[in-house]
């Protein structure tokens, strides 16, 4: 055992140490930051506006047609056609006109509208529509001017579900569904990183001949163990150092904001603003909810400690695996990429399918997924997030924890056997057929 902890402190002290890793840790949060919020920034910014010029009436139009978002302007005019409206300022021009019973809107423009200008332009023309037959059914405007204003924003949806005390507790889907999808692919980047270092690092050892003076002194299993539990603290000390950091930046965003930006987004909430300001409010706005979705309204202790387990698990599973393929490959690329294509292929499946399964948590796809231990890693902490015991039950819970830890022992004692044989192998290609008869090769 102490031959063990000697190879752990050896892989640990050499990998931290390293100028990569250092870089690497400072630079993932960073990046993680950045694209959350620079998400956020981008998404409110980069609206154009566009003109709309409207050369015919049907002659309910201008009753009843607005223009309720500041990136799309209808203006009805008669002095703008299909020729000149790009030299009168307009983006688009456009011709409703009524034909058999339907109101048809041809609108030119040079270059395509988006898909979420067009469905507003059909909501606006449609709503136009059902007021003119409002209005003809004898519908008076002020009893529908009433009725539109009362019905703005008038709709809220609450999802209660009870907790394990049994009190109704809010529930937030798109939350749930942004934790278990960052955790999954977390968790699946992070598999490939580690367990490719791993396969390498046996590589490496291998083709330098280290590994034949190390293992006069241990056991080629002893050595294979300590390896990975050495690479596996590495990235356990990597991935706590990147929650810490995140954490800090995420709460303390609101000092990179200008105070003009943050009373914007306050007075948006509170009244109406000018146009000119509306962009950077809205901004502000989807940044401060991305603050809050992150650090408000999650039980991050159970969140945080199932990933960690989920993490390690899934590590621990494929990282001896690749110690076993990195013991028998020589120096071509080539022949790593076949060997590795039995095990990655689970991986990038759960990958695959985390979206529907975060669509539908509690499918039986979605169960089995997260209890067999070549995707539990990943599908699990997709289902997670939608609470325990309701989405996931206790019994499920367990199951694919005690699944995990078994197949992880599994994988051990099959990858040692591969191991031990591999190791002291040059100039041959292995194939699996060839690794699975040494699994069964006695001492």
């Amino acid at each position: 055992m102490n031959k063990v902890s000697l190879i752990i402190q050896r892989e640990y002290i050499t990998r931290v140490s390293n100028k990569r890793f250092l870089l690497m840790t400072i630079l993932m949060p960073l990046i993680f930051i950045v694209f959350i919020f620079g998400s956020a920034f981008f998404a409110a910014s980069i609206k154009e506006e566009t003109k709309i010029a409207i050369a015919t009436d049907p002659g309910f139009l201008k009753d009843h047609i607005k223009s309720e978002e500041e990136d799309v302007i209808f203006e009805f005019t008669n002095d703008v056609d299909s020729l000149n409206y790009s030299t009168k300022g307009f983006d688009a021009v456009m011709y409703p006109a009524i034909e058999n019973e339907k109101l048809i809107a041809n609108i030119h423009s040079k270059k395509q509208l988006g898909l979420e200008k067009s469905n507003y332009i059909d909501r606006q023309l449609n709503k136009a529509v059902e007021n003119n037959l409002l209005l003809l059914r004898g519908i008076q405007q002020s009893t529908l001017d009433s009725i539109q204003n009362a019905s703005k924003e008038n709709v809220t949806i609450k999802n209660l579900v009870k907790d394990e005390k049994g009190k109704n507790k809010e529930s937030n889907a798109g939350l749930a569904y942004g934790i278990g999808f960052g955790s999954g692919i977390l968790i699946y980047m992070t598999m490939f990183i580690f367990g490719s270092m791993v396969m390498r690092g046996v590589a490496e050892e291998k083709t330098n001949r280290i590994a034949e003076v190390i293992i006069s002194s241990c056991k080629p299993f002893e050595l294979m163990l300590g390896k990975i539990i050495g690479i596996a603290g590495v990235g356990l000390t990597q991935l706590l150092l990147w929650i810490t950091l995140i954490t800090a930046l995420t709460t303390s965003i609101t000092l990179f904001l200008p105070v003009e930006t943050l009373h914007q987004a306050q007075q948006l909430q509170q009244a109406p603003m000018p146009a000119a300001n509306i962009a950077n409010a809205n901004m502000a706005a989807k940044i401060m909810e991305a603050k809050t979705t992150l650090t408000e309204g999650v039980n991050w202790f159970l969140i945080i400690g199932f990933f960690l387990f989920y993490f390690l698990g899934g590590y621990l599973f494929y990282a001896s695996l690749f110690a076993a393929i990195g013991s028998v490959i020589n120096e071509d690329p080539q022949e790593a990429q076949q060997l590795m294509l039995p095990i990655t292929m689970p991986i990038i499946f759960s990958f695959v399918v985390l979206n529907g399964v975060l669509a539908n948590p509690s499918s039986n796809l979605s169960v089995w997924m997260s209890i067999i231990p070549f995707t539990s890693p990943i599908i699990m902490m997709g289902r997670i997030p939608f609470g325990i015991p309701n989405t996931v039950p206790y019994w499920q819970l367990a199951t694919s924890m005690i699944s995990l830890i078994g197949g992880f022992i599994f994988t051990t004692w099959f990858a040692g056997k591969i191991y031990r044989t591999g190791i002291l192998l040059y100039g041959k290609k292995v194939t699996w057929k060839e690794m699975i008869k040494w699994t069964f090769r006695k001492s």
